[in-house]
């Protein structure tokens, strides 16, 4: 009889790989709380929360974290909508072409964001489309769309094509089908691919700086940072906030989708 405990080499691995991707943010978080007069030293010298205020104060920040919550929301939307119809007319039917579209719908998260920003960059200019807002969120929609896509497919393939027969034999037309049996199935994939998107396009850097003009998000006002040594110390104050932030949501959507695979028609 096996023993279900995992072996200590592996769970020290675990550990280490846990301590080695979160050891920079753990340095972010204790420096964002450092002494003023000792924003450089190591080990910190005490704590403030001085930097708060100051952040808070800072409209460059408050504009650009503002700007980043728009296009994300934006880019969120169109991927929710584009990448849902598209899984819905892919994951049953077949038909000449079908694995070409599907190569297509992923491809834009597979090649190198310095190729896909310099492909939109292209095309806006030969479309005379000056960059702004709107070419920061078509540019971040190729991607979000395809996160969506896969979460979408992956529920509707768990989901049994009996339930829309028998809906539609117990006399409910389309619409009737799509909101009390389709929609109730994707809603966990659809909230997990959403989130998902969101988060991608909110700390997008590569694309945005080929797309995004004048305009300046979060990701692309922290890059800018890096050069002004004097304002470190806000600039982890930024970073850790946008860590808790970002984690909040991330933990909800665990505890609402949890048990989510046990969908009506799976087989379980």
């Amino acid at each position: 009889m096996h023993s279900e405990r995992a072996p200590f080499g592996l769970k020290l691995a675990a550990w280490g790989g846990l301590i080695f991707l979160h050891f920079p943010l753990a340095i972010i978080a204790i420096y964002a709380f450092n002494t003023e007069d000792a924003a450089f030293s190591f080990p910190p010298k005490g704590f403030t929360l001085h930097w708060f205020s100051v952040a808070a104060g800072r409209r460059d920040i408050i504009d650009a974290v503002l700007l980043s919550a728009q296009i994300a929301c934006l880019a969120t939307a169109v991927a929710l909508v584009l990448g849902t119809l598209a899984a819905a007319a892919l994951y049953r039917r077949d038909f000449f072409g079908k694995d070409g579209i599907s190569l297509l719908l992923l491809l834009p998260i597979a090649l190198p964001g310095i190729v896909t920003g310099l492909a939109l960059l292209a095309a806006f200019k030969a479309l005379n489309i000056e960059p702004g807002i709107l070419t920061i969120v078509i540019g971040h929609a190729t991607f979000c769309v395809v996160i969506v896509f896969n979460n979408v497919i992956a529920r509707f393939r768990r989901t049994s094509y009996s339930l829309i027969e028998a809906s539609m034999d117990l006399g409910a037309d389309g619409w009737q089908t799509f909101r009390y049996v389709i929609l109730p199935n994707l809603g966990s994939a659809l909230l997990a691919g959403g989130m998902l998107a969101f988060a991608l396009s909110f700390d997008e850097i590569i694309v945005t700086t080929f797309t995004a003009g004048h305009e300046r998000t979060l990701p692309l006002w922290l890059l800018n940072q890096l050069g002004r040594p004097r304002d470190v110390p806000i600039t982890n104050v930024v970073a850790l906030s946008v860590m808790l932030l970002t984690m909040l949501p991330i933990l909800g959507a665990y505890y609402l989708t949890k048990g989510g695979e046990s969908v009506a028609g799976s087989g379980k």
